[in-house]
């Protein structure tokens, strides 16, 4: 799967179970995938919202800190990519 660095972790929110990303290249979509990927991080998924400053939003672009809800734990400094579709 072609992927794209988009960004990485910087906090995480254990109760509610949401991840800050903050962008840095690229933009991010409501409906894209992404891997989360660290020293004890492993997972995928798709976004289904996002946040930033409390707002709900469809996209982030580069310099936003975006909160999204994750089904995993992420930690700090954990890069995120955007998965991409591939031609088959």
């Amino acid at each position: 799967m072609p992927e794209q660095l988009i960004g990485t972790v910087v906090h995480f929110f254990k109760g509610p179970s949401v991840a800050v990303v903050r962008i840095t290249d690229g933009e991010l979509a409501v409906g894209d995938r992404v891997r989360f990927h660290g020293h004890t991080t492993e997972f995928t998924e798709q976004v289904t919202s996002m946040e930033v400053n409390h707002q709900k939003v469809q996209q982030a672009k580069p310099g936003d800190e975006v909160a999204i809800q994750v089904a995993d734990r992420a930690r700090q400094h954990d890069q995120v990519f955007k998965v991409t579709n591939a031609a088959l």
